[in-house]
């Protein structure tokens, strides 16, 4: 068993980061997920949201590592959590863990060795993924916004205001 961690700081409130979080699958940065799964979501009793979700992955591990492995051996419990910073309200703490086996082979300290430094290059980018997300997210407020204010002309609205 290995285990791998992380935390990162994101320069956005504790809102929209876990909003983007909700909504981070699917995205250009980790098309390796191609489905997610809610399995139990609930609130305890200090009001924080528990969400356990199944990702569907490919990851593309090599062929040589497929037939060691036999794919059944292999398990990753990944564990997010997101807190407002302490000392910044317009700022969010990540913080990551990953528990990985590998199990019924002799190389099994290597090959999870192998899979914790794909974690880490993976949560670089599922950090990219949450950016975007945030900035598609502020992207369709700002339109919202717009359109309410009557300063965005919809495709619809040209071609009757045109004839």
């Amino acid at each position: 068993m290995k285990i791998w961690t992380s935390e990162h700081i994101f320069n956005h409130p504790w809102e929209t980061v876990t909003k983007a979080a909700m909504q981070k699958y699917p995205n250009p940065m980790n098309p390796s997920v191609f489905g997610v799964d809610v399995l139990d979501r609930a609130v305890d009793k200090q009001g924080r949201l528990h969400s356990k979700r199944l990702l569907s992955t490919e990851w593309g591990l090599p062929s040589i590592v497929k037939s060691i492995t036999f794919t059944n051996m292999v398990s990753v419990d990944e564990k997010l959590t997101y807190k407002p910073h302490p000392e910044d309200p317009e700022k969010t703490i990540l913080t990551q863990e990953a528990i990985i086996s590998v199990k019924g082979v002799s190389l099994s300290s290597y090959l999870e060795g192998v899979m914790a430094s794909t974690i880490s290059t993976n949560a670089g980018k599922g950090r990219e993924a949450m950016e975007w997300v945030i900035r598609r997210l502020n992207a369709e407020i700002e339109e919202l916004a717009a359109t309410a204010r009557g300063t965005i002309r919809t495709p619809m609205a040209a071609a009757v205001t045109e004839k």
